[in-house]
């Protein structure tokens, strides 16, 4: 090369790039434009979500003891009432125990023909028949006192014995009952006891409210349990409902039956369009939030318990709305135009992709992303 090479002048595509130098900040590297479009626009209020089986709820024992059998695994579909656990106490087995032969006792004493009873029925009848023989020996002593035969001190004996005959026969009448009372009381209270002892007992059978799925089981066969520790996940099996969290400055505007749009890491790249099924009236103090729940409108094919989700509840729709996406926008209120002077806009609904223009711009205008 000579030097007067260069001294050359430049050619024309030397020098465009030159100067795209200076604009775009190196030779190649082209800004990207867009056009404003008409469309569809929507207004949503994001929410963080997961899913949830129908009627789910988590299983807790009752009481205290040892986990002795595990009927189920998770996976398993089961029925109402089927039984899930087996919880082992010896003392509750001996107290129900003791409760049966109770109730076995007291039944035995409070029938009509028991050993007690029987007992006293005898004396009762001899107390009405010694007093039935003192009445009559009296009304002897009393004829032959009108006829002038006796003494005086007869006819007081007779009288002094048919008195004691009487109080001895109410004594023997009122015994019997005392006792009846007492023996059907015992009854009464045995058989509750052997209720209350049976429903403790039950209290060591776990079984299912309803039918559903095993999700998890939390505890294996020999381990501690108590009231406090869970053993199993059910719900339904295809069932599912979609739990929201609402920021509390947005949840006047969530109304049962709005669409939602819900987005989940499992399913990435598809939406999924669900519906508000139920709003709960009482605010989750520690995070602010409002609880919503909605339901699919045709759900994925599969779906688990406690998968992560996003949802977008659409609170406003429109269309035939001029959009930019909203990466065009600067600090909410201009755009770039293509000689890079900003121009000023009146921006209407948006959404996380999409911004409204409601003046200042058209669609046949190209703008720069910044």
């Amino acid at each position: 090369m000579n030097k007067t090479d260069f001294l050359k002048p430049l050619s024309g595509p030397v020098i465009a790039c030159i100067f795209a130098l200076f604009i775009n900040y190196g030779c190649g590297k082209k800004t990207e434009q867009t056009k404003a479009k008409m469309g569809v626009i929507t207004e949503s209020v994001y929410a963080s979500a997961r899913i949830k089986a129908e009627n789910q709820y988590v299983i807790f024992p009752s009481l205290n003891g040892s986990l002795s059998k595990v009927y189920v695994k998770a996976g398993d579909t089961i029925v109402s009432g089927q039984l899930l656990f087996e919880i082992d106490n010896e003392t509750s087995s001996l107290n129900s125990e003791n409760a049966r032969l109770a109730l076995e006792l007291s039944e035995e004493n409070a029938k009509k023909g028991s050993e007690k009873i029987k007992e006293l029925e005898i004396n009762l009848k001899l107390a009405k028949e010694k007093y039935a023989l003192d009445l009559d020996l009296l009304k002897r002593q009393k004829n032959l006192w009108a006829q002038g035969v006796g003494s005086q001190t007869e006819l007081d004996q007779k009288t002094m014995a048919l008195d004691n005959s009487k109080s001895n026969l109410e004594s023997a009448g009122s015994k019997l009952n005392q006792v009846k009372i007492q023996l059907d009381n015992d009854l009464k209270k045995a058989r509750n006891n052997y209720r209350i002892s049976n429903k403790q007992r039950k209290d060591f059978l776990i079984r299912s409210v309803r039918k559903g799925r095993v999700f998890d089981v939390y505890k294996k066969e020999g381990e501690i349990v108590s009231p406090q520790i869970p053993l199993a996940l059910i719900g339904d099996a295809d069932q599912f409902i979609i739990e929201m969290e609402v920021d509390q400055t947005d949840i006047n505007r969530i109304k049962t039956d709005q669409k939602i749009a819900i987005s989940m890491d499992s399913y990435k790249g598809q939406i999924f369009e669900a519906l508000v099924s139920k709003i709960y009236p009482i605010m989750e103090e520690r995070s602010r939030t409002f609880k919503v729940e909605a339901l699919f409108v045709k759900k994925p094919l599969y779906l688990f318990p406690n998968l992560t989700a996003e949802a977008n509840i659409i609170i406003l729709e429109k269309e035939n709305a001029i959009t930019i996406p909203r990466s065009y926008l600067i600090e909410n209120k201009y755009v770039k135009l293509g000689d890079n002077t900003m121009r000023e806009v009146k921006t209407g609904l948006s959404d996380y992709q999409k911004v409204e223009i409601v003046s200042g711009l058209d669609t046949n205008t190209a703008i720069l992303k910044p």
